[in-house]
């Protein structure tokens, strides 16, 4: 059985203008070395296709064992330019929990 994020992370979801911060926090901190091999700029690219339109920077948050995702050009223009139904980029946030689990020690971010 497939592992996906959602069984070892939470997130919480911002915006500011165009751009999209969904900061994934480990449930636990055994958790935390499978959250840095899944959740990079590239995993998060290929989730979102072309709705991220601009570069994706993850941040590692070692003493809180989380990470910050800042995704550029991802809210369609921002809140109050844009015609998406998720102007403010809270599905964005939930849909990074749908990332498979990386095992092992292959990649990790930052």
């Amino acid at each position: 059985m497939v592992r996906l994020l959602r069984d070892i992370a939470y997130v919480r979801s911002g915006d500011k203008g165009d751009i999209c911060s969904v900061g994934v926090m480990a449930k636990s901190p055994a958790d935390y070395p499978s959250l840095l091999r899944t959740v990079t700029p590239e995993a998060i690219k290929a989730l979102y296709g072309t709705h991220v339109k601009g570069p994706v920077q993850v941040y590692r948050l070692d003493n809180i064992e989380a990470v910050n995702v800042v995704m550029n050009h991802a809210l369609g223009g921002g809140a109050t330019r844009t015609l998406r139904l998720d102007q403010t980029g809270k599905a964005l946030g939930s849909a990074i929990l749908r990332l498979p689990i990386r095992e092992g020690n292959e990649g990790a971010c930052c």
